[in-house]
């Protein structure tokens, strides 16, 4: 299920022939400032924290691997039988649309890491023609990972055995700043082609916000 969204409409420009005001989520806490004698009382968003994970091609991967841009999120393992390969041929999608863009990469955080050790990954990855250096499947420590599940994206902890693992099904757009900027459904190509729409959106504050 989706998360609802607290929606902070930081900024509304017009993106070709629309306006957008792209939201963040995940708020953390409202902070009041006391601006020319009053109190303006401004919501502080989440910043996804910073981990290290072995990447299919047995590289460490931090955030710093993916700094000064944006990047998909999504949580899978590798014997899911439905969802995931669902959710990966639209992770693959993205990353055809944006193969040409530096700023723009993909992260794929196993849910079984018992299972999918590196050479695991390295072998799926190649299923979804995953880029080096583009679209990163990660493994690693079991409560890392889920740590990153149910702290940093607020989700329920996976549950169940493989086959049978229930985990989300969200894809996450994280901006340069780490935050949150949308929730998509990754089975449903219709909200894949509004993330690819909103990570456009993002680019061009990118390019014309400096």
């Amino acid at each position: 299920m989706l998360l609802v969204p607290v929606l902070a409409f930081v900024f509304l420009y017009t993106f070709g022939a629309n306006r957008y005001a792209l939201p963040t989520f995940l708020p953390d806490r409202v902070d009041s400032t006391l601006v020319e004698g009053k109190w303006r009382r401004d919501t502080v968003f989440h910043r996804v924290a910073d981990f290290q994970l072995a990447s299919q091609s047995g590289r460490l991967v931090s955030q710093k691997d993916l700094a000064d841009g944006l990047y998909v999120a999504n949580f899978f393992y590798s014997t899911c039988p439905g969802a995931c390969p669902q959710m990966n041929s639209q992770m693959a999608r993205i990353q055809e649309k944006f193969r040409h863009e530096p700023r723009v990469k993909l992260v794929s955080y196993t849910v079984d890491p018992a299972h999918d050790s590196v050479a695991v990954l390295g072998r799926y990855a190649e299923q979804f023609g995953a880029i080096a250096g583009k679209w990163f499947f990660l493994t690693g420590d079991k409560s890392a990972i889920y740590r990153l599940v149910t702290e940093e994206f607020r989700l329920p902890a996976p549950s169940g055995v493989a086959p049978g693992i229930v985990h989300s099904r969200n894809l996450y757009l994280v901006d340069r700043d780490k935050r949150v900027r949308g929730i998509y459904d990754g089975t449903k190509a219709k909200d894949v082609d509004r993330l690819m729409t909103e990570i456009n959106v993002l680019l061009y504050t990118y390019d014309h916000n400096q």
